[in-house]
């Protein structure tokens, strides 16, 4: 019996892959790498010295830093739940509207709301800033046209309300991703499907609520960690603004502002990159658990409604 022919190796694909790989290895990994490595040392009369999980143990078991490291995750957590209750319903109710071929003007709606994720987290921050000033921005009177003046109040001046405030900043700036991303699944949902629902006289909203919505859940469940990770990385938007500090009172503060004081140092605060290098190290395995959870938990029972 003959021995089959031994087939080729395919060097085509390394070739094209190989650019790829040394790019995104010189730009994540490597940087990742020094970055594990650099939160297991501390720098002591001026050398580097391994310790180990010393600096994990002052995050979490030293007052000054642990205060400030909870006080983020919180307010991150926060951060998030705002974009998962807001952003995407929001987005996947656009898409919706805009995905129904008697709208006119359609096109033009789609490019109105997509426009501002485009825009600089700079102009953002600071136009949102101005708007919102209780002196010189035009939301007191906005406010006061509709009678709603009685309503107003300096929303990134007090600790209850700055927060939730950005997050609905951050919001208005992004919605357009989720709504484009459910636009397109919908548009790749088969005419088929649709024609087969007509016929059994499912129309209008409820065909979305039973037919089109779960064919793009798989969608939304990408939308959603996307969120996740995003949210978990967030810093330019806090950061321009209300500052390094995240004020009022650290209220603002997210992980990503406390490793930029944290690493950098800011003010009288001294940098401690260890320190910062352990923070990053904790936003990578917060991020890296929560997109375990989602390839290994949900999208595996997402599958079954694709198509």
């Amino acid at each position: 019996m003959a021995a089959a022919p031994k087939r080729p190796f395919r060097w085509h694909i390394v070739v094209f892959l190989a650019p790829a790989v040394l790019v995104y290895t010189a730009i994540m990994i490597l940087p990742l790498a020094g970055t594990l490595q650099l939160s297991l040392f501390r720098n002591i009369d001026q050398a580097q010295v391994f310790v180990g999980f010393e600096n994990f143990r002052r995050l979490f078991g030293d007052p000054n830093w642990s205060v400030n490291f909870w006080n983020a995750l919180r307010n991150n957590v926060w951060f998030f739940i705002i974009h998962m209750i807001v952003q995407n319903p929001i987005g996947v109710l656009l898409a919706a509207l805009l995905s129904s071929p008697r709208l006119r003007f359609s096109a033009f709606y789609r490019t109105a709301i997509f426009v501002p994720t485009i825009l600089s987290f700079v102009i953002v921050g600071f136009a949102w800033k101005l708007i919102l000033s209780p002196l010189w921005g035009v939301a007191p009177n906005l406010m006061d046209l509709v009678g709603l003046k009685s309503l107003f109040t300096p929303w990134l001046g007090k600790e209850e309300y700055a927060l939730t405030t950005l997050s609905l900043i951050s919001v208005w700036q992004f919605v357009g991703i989720p709504m484009m991303l459910i636009y397109a699944a919908l548009l790749s949902i088969p005419e088929e499907v649709i024609e087969a629902a007509e016929c059994d006289g499912i129309t209008g909203m409820s065909q979305f609520w039973k037919i089109k919505l779960p064919l793009i859940l798989p969608s939304i469940g990408i939308i959603s960690i996307l969120t996740f990770v995003g949210n978990f990385n967030a810093f330019d938007l806090i950061y321009t603004a209300q500052g390094a500090l995240a004020g009022p009172n650290y209220s603002t503060d997210i992980l990503g502002t406390f490793l930029y004081r944290a690493f950098f140092g800011f003010q009288l605060q001294v940098g401690d990159p260890n320190m910062g290098a352990a923070i990053a190290t904790m936003m990578f395995l917060i991020i890296l658990g929560g997109v375990c959870v989602y390839l290994f938990l949900v999208q595996t029972r997402l599958r079954r409604y694709q198509f």
